[in-house]
C-alpha cells in the first residue's frame, strides 16, 4: 500500500513506554528499525534483506533465499526515486513489512508478496511481469492487497478496495496477513499526518484491521495496533494508562517472584516447563483497570507457562491448583473449546500469601507460534496436498481465481475425498459468512457499515442442522439467522423452527451446541415480516430481509394479523354414529368434548331428557360425573359405521392454509362438520375440525394427511 510515514526514529523516542512493553518474544519494532536502518547507516540499504533472510531461516532452515533476493531487487530499483513523507526512501517500507512477516514465520512466497506489495500500484511494474518471473502464487496475493483507483471509484475506493481484499483473501488468507503488517507499519510511522487523518486512519484500523487480525489469531499484529490507535483516539486515557506503568516501573514488581514460585512447584512435580512474566500492553493495562479500579503489583502482567505436550498443560494446571489458592471464576479452557481464531491455551488465576492473585496462561510452545502469529503460522495453507480454496463469490472488483486451480484439478479431488474441510480454519466460519453477504451488499456504503457490525461481533456460536450439518453464527443469532444461513433466499418462506426439539419462534436466540431444525412453507408467494429485521443478526439475514421488503411493498409476506373473531364452518349432521348403548330405545350422542371413535374405550351418561352421552373414559366429563355418583351406561361400537371426531391442527400462518387443509381432509374422503380458526399468536394459527368419518379405521391416515400440510407441525386428538 502506499504508505505515508514520518520518521521511526522520533516515533520510538515519543513513546519508550510502549517499545519497553512490547511484546516480550517477539520485538518486531526493534528488528524493523534493524532492518529500516542496516548495521551502519542508511547508505547500505541492500544490507537490509539479509536482516529479512536471517529471520526467516529461523523459521525455515531450508528455505530458498534467492526468490527474496530477486524479489527486493525488483521492489528497489522500481521504488528507486520515491520517498516516504518522513524523507526515508521508500523501500524501508516493504522491507519493515516483510521482516515483521517473517519474525512471525510466514514462508516464502508470503514474503515475496510483500517485498512486491506496492510495486504494482505505486511502480511501473505490471502483474504480468510479477506472474512471468514469480509465478501465480505471487501474482494472486499481489494483486489481492493492491488498492482499486480512486480514479474509478471515487469516495468508494477505500470499501471497494477492502472488499477486493476480503475476496481474495476467502481463495488466500496470506492477502489479508501481508495486509495487517503493511498497516501496522503505517501505523507506526502515522505522526507527519495531519491530526484529522491519523484520526481517520486510526479509526478504520480499529473497526476492520483489528477485528481481522482478531480472527486470523495473529496476536503479536492485533496487541500493537490496538496500542497505536489507543494512543491516536483516546490521547487522554492512554497517558493517564502510561502514567500507571510508568509508577509500577518505579515499584517492586511482585510477579518475578511469584513466577519463581511456580518454577519451584512444577519442578518438584517434575514437569518440564518454561515460565516467563508476561507484561500487559496499554489497552490491556486500561481494560484491567477499568474493571478492578486501582491497580496492584500483579494486573501489569501475567505469567506464561511453556510445556511440550497438551497432557503437561493439564498437569500443570493441577499442580497449580493443588499448590495455590485458584480463583475458580478466573478458569477458561480453550485447549478442549478452541476459539475460533485457532486461538489455544488454559487461563487460570491463583492467590499467593501475601494477597497478590497471579493470572496465569499455559500453553504449549506449538499452541504459542499459533497464538501469536494465527494463520502466518500456519505456512502455506493451499499445497497440493491440501485440498484448494472453493471459488469465492465475485464482485465488480474480485480478484483473479487462485493459482494452481487448473493444473491440480486431480490432486484437488483427491484431497477432497479424503477432507472435505480445506487446511485453512478461518474459511468455513466468519469468512464465508463474509464473503457471502458481500454479494448481496446493494452499495459500497451499505457493505462498509455492515462490515464494520459484522467484525464488531466477538464470539462465535456453532449449532447443528437437523440433517446433521453444523452452521458457524455469530453469538445472539437467532433462527431467522439460521435460517438464511441453511437456506440462502429461500428462508423467506421459513414458518418456524424447532430447537432442541421444541417448538420455538423464529425471534428465539440460539446458543452454543443447539440443534435447530428450519421449516420451510412451500407456498412461492410467502415472505419475511418487517418485524424479522429486529431478530436478524447476521449481514446475511439483514440484507436478504430488507432487499424482499422493498421490492415487495405490500407486504406479501406473513405480518401480524389484527385479531378478528374465529372463523366458523357449521355442517348439519349429528348423532350417534356407530356407538350403541345397552338401553333400549336410548338416543345415543357422541360428546363433542372428547369426540370418541372406535376403536376407543368409552362410557356413557344418561343426560337430562333420556339421552346416553358417549365420552372417552379418560375424558375429564367422566371423572366429574363420577364424582357427583353418576352410573355409567355401557356402550359398545358397531362393527362398521361412520364416525364422527373433532381434530385440532396448530400451524404457522400463511396465505391459503385453510383451503389446503381442507383439500387434505376432502381427498380422504371425510365431511367437514364444522371448522374453527383462531386468530393468530405469533405467527401461530390453531385450527379445530369437527369431521364425519366414513370408516373410524382411516383416522391415523387423514391427521398424517393434515401433517404433511406445508405449515402444520401437529395435528391431535380435541
Amino acid at each position: 500500500m502506499s504508505a505515508e510515514a514520518t520518521n521511526p526514529e522520533a516515533r520510538s523516542e515519543a513513546r519508550p513506554e510502549l517499545r519497553r512493553r512490547g511484546r516480550t518474544r517477539l520485538d518486531l519494532r526493534r528488528l524493523g528499525r534493524a532492518a529500516l536502518l542496516g548495521p551502519a547507516s542508511r547508505d547500505r540499504l541492500p544490507d537490509a534483506i539479509g536482516h529479512v533472510a536471517e529471520a526467516h531461516r529461523a523459521h525455515h532452515p531450508d528455505a530458498d533465499l534467492s526468490v527474496l533476493r530477486r524479489a527486493y531487487l525488483l521492489a528497489e530499483t522500481s521504488h528507486r526515486g520515491q520517498m516516504r513523507k518522513s524523507g526515508e526512501p521508500y523501500i524501508t517500507h516493504p522491507l519493515a513489512v516483510t521482516l515483521i512477516l517473517a519474525e512471525l514465520g510466514a514462508e516464502t512466497t508470503t514474503l515475496t508478496a510483500s517485498l512486491l506489495h506496492d510495486t504494482v500500484e505505486d511502480t511501473d511494474v505490471t502483474l504480468d511481469q510479477v506472474r512471468e518471473e514469480f509465478g501465480e502464487e505471487v501474482c494472486f496475493i499481489v494483486d489481492g492487497v493492491t488498492k482499486v483507483e480512486k480514479i474509478d471509484y471515487g469516495a468508494a475506493a477505500e470499501p471497494e478496495t477492502f472488499r477486493k481484499m476480503l475476496v481474495a483473501t476467502g481463495n488466500d488468507v496470506r492477502v489479508m496477513s501481508i495486509k495487517l503488517a503493511d498497516r501496522l507499519h503505517n501505523m507506526r510511522t502515522l505522526g507527519v499526518m495531519r491530526p484529522e487523518k491519523q484520526a481517520r486512519i486510526a479509526k478504520v484500523t480499529r473497526d476492520v484491521l483489528i477485528p481481522l487480525a482478531e480472527r486470523l489469531g495473529v496476536q503479536a499484529l492485533k496487541t500493537e495496533l490496538e496500542d497505536l490507535v489507543f494512543a491516536i483516539l483516546h490521547p487522554e486515557e492512554y497517558e493517564y494508562t502510561r502514567s500507571l506503568i510508568a509508577a509500577h516501573a518505579g515499584d517492586r514488581d511482585p510477579l518475578p517472584a511469584i513466577a519463581e514460585s511456580v518454577r519451584v512447584v512444577l519442578r518438584e512435580a517434575g514437569i518440564a516447563a518454561e515460565v516467563v512474566v508476561r507484561p500487559r500492553h496499554f489497552v490491556s493495562v486500561h481494560r484491567i483497570a477499568l474493571k478492578r479500579g486501582e491497580l496492584r503489583g500483579s494486573d501489569f502482567g501475567r505469567l506464561l507457562v511453556l510445556v511440550g505436550e497438551n497432557a503437561d498443560c493439564y498437569a500443570v494446571l493441577g499442580e497449580l491448583h493443588t499448590c495455590f489458592t485458584p480463583v475458580v471464576s478466573e478458569f477458561k479452557d480453550f485447549i478442549a473449546t478452541p476459539k475460533f481464531n485457532l486461538y489455544q491455551s488454559l487461563h487460570t488465576a491463583f492467590a499467593t500469601p501475601e494477597g497478590y492473585v497471579a493470572e496465569v496462561i499455559v500453553r504449549t510452545r506449538q499452541m504459542h507460534r499459533v497464538a501469536e502469529a494465527g494463520v502466518v503460522a500456519l505456512g502455506n495453507p493451499y499445497t497440493a496436498t491440501a485440498a484448494p480454496a472453493p471459488p469465492a463469490a465475485t464482485s465488480p472488483t474480485a480478484a483473479p481465481q487462485p493459482p494452481g486451480e487448473a493444473t491440480e484439478a486431480a490432486g484437488a479431488a483427491k484431497a477432497a475425498d479424503i477432507d472435505e474441510e480445506r487446511v485453512d480454519p478461518t474459511r468455513p466460519g466468519w469468512l464465508s459468512r463474509l464473503l457471502d453477504w458481500q454479494q448481496s451488499a446493494p452499495d459500497p456504503d451499505t457493505f462498509w457499515d455492515v462490515l464494520r457490525s459484522e467484525l464488531a461481533q466477538d464470539r462465535e456460536i456453532t449449532v447443528f442442522r437437523a440433517d446433521g450439518g453444523t452452521l458457524g453464527l455469530p453469538a445472539g443469532a437467532s433462527c431467522i439467522d439460521a435460517a438464511y444461513a441453511q437456506h440462502g433466499e429461500a428462508a423467506h418462506g421459513c414458518i418456524g423452527a424447532r430447537v432442541n426439539g421444541r417448538l420455538t419462534s423464529l425471534s428465539s436466540r440460539l446458543s452454543d451446541g443447539d440443534t435447530v431444525q428450519l421449516l420451510l412453507a412451500h407456498d412461492a408467494t410467502s415472505g419475511p415480516a418487517a418485524d424479522w429485521l429486529d431478530h436478524a443478526k447476521t449481514p446475511a439475514a439483514r440484507i436478504a430481509v430488507s432487499s424482499w421488503l422493498e421490492s415487495h411493498p405490500d407486504g406479501a409476506g406473513p405480518a401480524a394479523a389484527a385479531p378478528r373473531a374465529p372463523l366458523s364452518v357449521i355442517g348439519a349432521r349429528g348423532g350417534g354414529g356407530n356407538a350403541v348403548a345397552d338401553l333400549p330405545d336410548a338416543t345415543v350422542r357422541l360428546a363433542g368434548c372428547c369426540t370418541p371413535v372406535p376403536p376407543d374405550v368409552v362410557a356413557g351418561f344418561v343426560v337430562r331428557g333420556g339421552a346416553v352421552t358417549v365420552h372417552r373414559v379418560h375424558c375429564a366429563t367422566v371423572a366429574q360425573m363420577r364424582a357427583v355418583g353418576r352410573t355409567p351406561v355401557a356402550v359398545h361400537w358397531r362393527a362398521t359405521a361412520d364416525c364422527r371426531v373433532t381434530l385440532v391442527a396448530e400451524s404457522f400462518g400463511r396465505p391459503h392454509l385453510l383451503a389446503d387443509l381442507t383439500e387434505a381432509i376432502a381427498r380422504e374422503g371425510v365431511e367437514v362438520v364444522s371448522a374453527t380458526v383462531e386468530p393468530p399468536v405469533e405467527q401461530r394459527v390453531r385450527h379445530t375440525y369437527t369431521l364425519q368419518l366414513p370408516d373410524a379405521t382411516g383416522l391415523q391416515a387423514l391427521m398424517r394427511a393434515m401433517r404433511d400440510v406445508p405449515g402444520v407441525y401437529d395435528v391431535s386428538r380435541a
